[in-house]
Parts: structure tokens; sequence; C-alpha cells
């Protein structure tokens, strides 16, 4: 397997690319003041914006706090009409993004985990009903009962639990490479000053919103982050919004009347489509205005920023062929399989393709190497050590050897 290395951050360079985005954002504002549509800015600008933006614009949109509680009708309600779709989507990591930590099967199956971290010894515990994470640095000890688990798996799974009144994400997590604890992900690497940032770390109201707004249903009511009343995982109504509108006016048989009631992403143009996906993926403007660090090779985790950001996005100016949806349906498991993405390279990368588009400057061009397993070349698998795992790197591009990570 070929892995792409990190490079240093230029910081001049990031700055002007951050004031280049600041400009086209400026500009999309400007010309969507005037929208009252239900749709975000960015479908009618094709230009990438902040989740926070697209979050305070009319409509509904990932992670978007609902009006009331009642107004969410739960998967079931959906199934009844959507049956197949509700089945396959059930099965996905998605919504299984998160669970009640004793539920979590990872810790059922490791029910004894255990790690020593400098003077730390860290210990998390699963019986039938609790898992308890402490820490000790031989003289003193703290524990807490974890509350959740984020994430299925598939390359990790952090934990979540309370103190205090506050939400705290524990300071080592299970990774499925090495089948134990490590540094959770973002966390200092260096020696905790007390046994409480040993632990974990705290929360803030703003970063444990969206955290659970991205790994749960309905956390968020009325403007108020509230777990109480959550559904664990994403599910239907994290995507198309609160049903119950809808339903009830299908079920009187106004058809039309409830289509709009719903959320549709397919109404969302290419890039308000990515954008939609960059709520929780990160969009292209969030990773531009994050903190620095995510302008490294962690960035590889934010597909929507990394699609956005290759030659191919760029040369199409928002293609629909590229989009998140044209290769992933977010109701089914995502495949695996490198060779099942070809045909959609091939819409572009074809000989009758690139005769319809000849006289174009940036048209699509053949690959003189193959015409399968595009995925393996031109998507790279690139490492992110903290994480042991790695990830397809969503800017498209001709790898070079020994090329460093593009930023």
């Amino acid at each position: 397997m070929s892995l792409v290395r990190p490079r240093a951050l230029v910081p001049l360079t990031a700055s002007l690319f951050a004031a280049a985005f600041f400009c086209a954002h400026l500009i999309a504002h400007a010309r969507s003041s005037s929208d009252s549509s239900a749709t975000s800015s960015s479908s009618e600008t094709n230009v990438s914006l902040a989740t926070e933006d697209h979050i305070e614009s009319p409509g509904w949109w990932p992670t978007k706090s609902a009006a009331s509680l009642d107004k969410f009708v739960g998967t079931a309600e959906c199934a009844k009409c959507h049956s197949q779709i509700a089945a396959s989507q059930a099965a996905t990591p998605m919504a299984q993004a998160a669970t009640p930590a004793a539920n979590s099967e990872i810790l059922q199956s490791h029910a004894d985990l255990t790690e020593q971290r400098a003077a730390y010894h860290y210990e998390l515990s699963t019986s039938r009903n609790a898992v308890n994470f402490s820490v000790s640095d031989g003289a003193q000890s703290l524990s807490a009962n974890i509350a959740w688990a984020f994430g299925l798996g598939h390359k990790g799974q952090t934990y979540i639990y309370e103190r205090d009144g506050g939400f705290y994400e524990s300071h080592l997590s299970f990774y499925k490479s090495l089948q134990s604890l490590d540094l959770t992900t973002g966390h200092d690497a260096g020696n905790p000053d007390d046994l409480k940032s040993a632990m974990g770390r705290w929360l803030d109201a703003g970063e444990a919103r969206r955290c659970f707004g991205c790994h749960t249903t309905a956390s968020s009511i009325a403007g108020r982050f509230d777990t109480s009343h959550l559904t664990p995982g994403v599910q239907c109504e994290s995507c198309h919004g609160p049903g119950a509108t809808h339903v009830s006016a299908m079920k009187l048989g106004k058809i039309e009347q409830g289509r709009a009631a719903i959320f549709n992403p397919r109404r969302l143009n290419p890039t308000a489509s990515v954008d939609f996906c960059g709520a929780c993926h990160r969009t292209w403007a969030d990773v531009i205005l994050a903190d620095q660090k995510l302008r490294s090779v962690m960035n590889v985790r934010f597909q929507p920023y990394r699609l956005e950001d290759s030659k191919c996005w760029r040369n199409s100016a928002g293609d629909p062929r590229l989009a998140c949806v044209a290769c992933h349906n977010p109701h089914e498991q995502l495949n695996q399989t490198a060779s099942s993405y070809d045909a959609k390279c091939l819409t572009c990368h074809s000989s009758a393709s690139t005769a319809q588009n000849s006289a174009e400057k940036s048209a699509p061009k053949l690959c003189p190497q193959s015409k399968s397993n595009c995925i393996t070349c031109h998507m790279p698998q690139v490492e992110v050590p903290t994480i042991h795992a790695t990830f397809f790197d969503h800017r498209i591009r001709i790898p070079r050897p020994n090329s460093a990570y593009p930023l």
C-alpha cells in the first residue's frame, strides 16, 4: 500500500487562502441577503459556506435545533412508508454513530481495558449495566461512569462522561487497528497536569452541542441542548428534518403539501449538497476558518473539504457527478470495493465524454494507465498516525512518487 506523507503548513499560504475564502464568503452573503426561500443560501450562490451560516439560514440543516420535540416522529413512523430505505439506513455506521456506553459492542467484547501513559494508569471496565472509566497516579484516583460511546468503531470509538454538570471527552479512545486504548485524536500528547485533565477534556456548550448534533438526533430543541430526549445515531430526521407536519399531511392525502413539509437534499445544488454532508464531515469553509491544526494531514478525514479542494471539482465549477451522493448512498453501507466506483469516474473520463467536451479548456482527460480501480491511484490512502488508520483522500489528483500531502 502506498501512503502519502504529511508536510508542515506554510502559514503565509494558509493566511492568503483564508483571505480568499472571506472574499467569496462576503460575496455569497451579499447575493443571498434577500433570499427568503426554505433552502440555505449556498444553494443559490454555489459557494461553500460554514456550517454555522447554513444553520442560521432559513429551512432545515443537519445539527440545527428543532422548534419543539413533538415535531419529531421517529424512524419507526418513517418506516411505515419508506420501509426499505429505513431498514438499510439503520445498518449504516451513521445510524449507529452513538450508543449508550453499556450497549457498545466494542466495550462488551473488551470488558477490561487498561493503559499506562506516563504516570497515569487507566482502566475502562464494562459490566452488564455500566461502564466505569478511572485514572490513577498511584496515590489518588478519579473515576466516572461513561455515558456515551461515539463511533461504531470501524476506525475507533471515543467515550463521553458527565461531571459537575458538563460533558467531557475521554482522554483515551479505543482504536480498531490496535484493539486497545490510546490517546484520543486532538488531545494534547503531553503529560497532563492533574487527574482531572488526565481523565478527559471538557467540552464547552457549543462543542458539546455540535458533537451530539452529529452523533445523535434531536439533541437540541428550541435552541437548547438537552440529551434527555435525544435518539442515538443519525436517524431519518437528522437529515430530512422533523417529520410530524409531513406525516400528518401525507395521511390526509395532501401530497404536495406533505412533500413541501420535509427537507429533500436532492433539491440542493452540488456545492450545497456537499456542504450538507459537510455539516458533520466539515465543509471547505469550515476547515479554512478553523484552527490551524485542521489544515494538516488531519483534514484528510474531512471529505467534503478535500473534494472541493481538488482540481476536478474546481474545473467543473461543482459538477453534480462529483457530489458526495453521486458515489455514496447515505441510506446504505459504504461500498468498500475500489472497482465499484470506476463507472462514476468514467462518466467524465471516457472517450465519449472527452470527445464531447474537447472544446473546453478544462475537459476531462483519459487516464493512460488504467480504466479500473481508479481510486486506488487518484484517491490515495493517507495515514493519520493519531487515529492509527488510513483514509481515502477525496482530493482527486495525479499523485507523484514521494509527493508531500497537499494541504
